[in-house]
């Protein structure tokens, strides 16, 4: 048993080392249906459960410290890649597909919610998958740690994620040969020549990760600071909005420019996701069904929504379907349903995934304190 809080993060480190090492030089498609993040959390609440890690308040109090310091800075970091220039020039097709999308979503998990009778605590975890379903697992951990999601409701959050998000993934790459005939049915005429330039310029010039740690950890002691003299609703959820605001901020200055911000930002992701699954110990998945049902649930109205929403605006296939995985999927994957209409597309994908970190914390701390709130 480890009961020594440094052996303790080292074997965590070592854990999302292996499996991230594993996944760059391997490529294999495995890692296509099961991401790497799913592994990791995985993984390290198999160690939990097993009776690996002591708990003790050593244990508790490191664990407690590295959160708390390591979400505020990977927030920064996310959010300095956002280029709202980019964004608004789009076109209206685009932003109406967004903002449909960013609401029908989060009007699906309201509504499920509701007819499924959650509790309060499994409400918090589906405002964290809502927090996920509009940006990303970042943001997920964020709005899971501001509404106080317990470990183990947050386990079957993940594992909702991930099978709907993989399934969803390939509903709408199968969809793709049917775009001319959805299109003749919105009344919609297929657009592709959007602009191919748009994007961010975090992947210029040499990587710079000692500056970026830097900054980050400046912006978490920063935020942390501010949080402590004004509070929104509680500690955790000052620390969550002010990170954000400061990220959103440097997006704006010359630290959008530094490169290197996602892949610092990707590796205290999934630190905290290893963290995270090494204080969950799930003995029985009976009620993991309702959890999967109710996501496709979710789904099921969001899709009704965006087909309804293309009928009334004149939205072709390509807008609602990148949209729609940007929010869902993320950076990962809407750029390739993106390439898969046009390759000359892809950074239409990537620039609505990453506006994704900023929309998907603010809308999954609305989302899971209404169903806190009113349930």
């Amino acid at each position: 048993m480890i009961d020594s809080p440094l052996v303790y993060l080292f074997t965590l480190a070592l854990l999302v080392a292996a499996l991230s090492f594993t996944q760059i030089k391997t490529k294999h498609k495995f890692f296509e249906y099961i991401p790497v993040v799913v592994l990791i959390y995985a993984f390290s609440m198999l160690l939990a459960s097993l009776g690996v890690f002591a708990q003790n308040q050593e244990m508790t109090n490191i664990y407690r410290l590295t959160k708390t310091n390591l979400l505020p800075a990977m927030l920064f970091l996310m959010l300095l890649e956002v280029d709202f220039k980019h964004f608004f020039k789009l076109g209206k097709s685009l932003l109406i597909a967004y903002a449909l999308a960013v609401f029908s979503i989060a009007f699906a998990f309201i509504a499920v919610a509701y007819l499924f009778g959650f509790d309060k605590e499994t409400a918090a975890a589906f405002g964290a998958l809502a927090g996920s379903w509009m940006g990303g697992t970042a943001n997920m951990i964020a709005v899971g740690s501001a509404l106080h999601v317990s470990e183990d409701a947050f386990a079957y959050a993940l594992v909702v994620d991930s099978v709907n998000y993989t399934l969803w993934v390939m509903l709408l790459l199968f969809l793709v040969p049917f775009a001319k005939i959805f299109n003749r049915f919105t009344k919609s005429e297929e657009k592709l020549a959007y602009l191919d330039k748009i994007g961010c310029a975090c992947s210029m010039g040499a990587k710079r990760y000692w500056l970026l740690i830097l900054l980050a950890l400046g912006a978490s002691l920063l935020s942390q600071i501010i949080a402590e003299k004004f509070v929104i609703l509680n500690t955790t959820t000052s620390i969550v909005l002010f990170s954000t605001l400061l990220g959103v901020l440097g997006s704006f200055t010359k630290l959008r420019f530094i490169n290197g911000s996602n892949e610092v930002a990707t590796t205290m992701l999934y630190i905290l996701i290893a963290l995270i699954g090494s204080r969950a110990v799930i003995e029985n998945f009976s009620g993991l069904g309702m959890y999967v049902l109710a996501g496709f649930t979710v789904l099921l109205v969001h899709a009704f929504i965006m087909v309804v929403g293309a009928k009334i605006f004149k939205l072709d296939l390509f807008s609602i379907s990148v949209a729609s995985l940007a929010n869902i999927g993320g950076v990962a994957s809407a750029p390739i349903l993106a390439a898969t209409y046009n390759k000359a597309l892809v950074s239409i994908g990537v620039l609505m995934a990453i506006m994704g970190y900023l929309i998907g914390t603010f809308g999954g701390l609305l989302v899971g304190y209404i169903l806190i709130l009113f349930i």
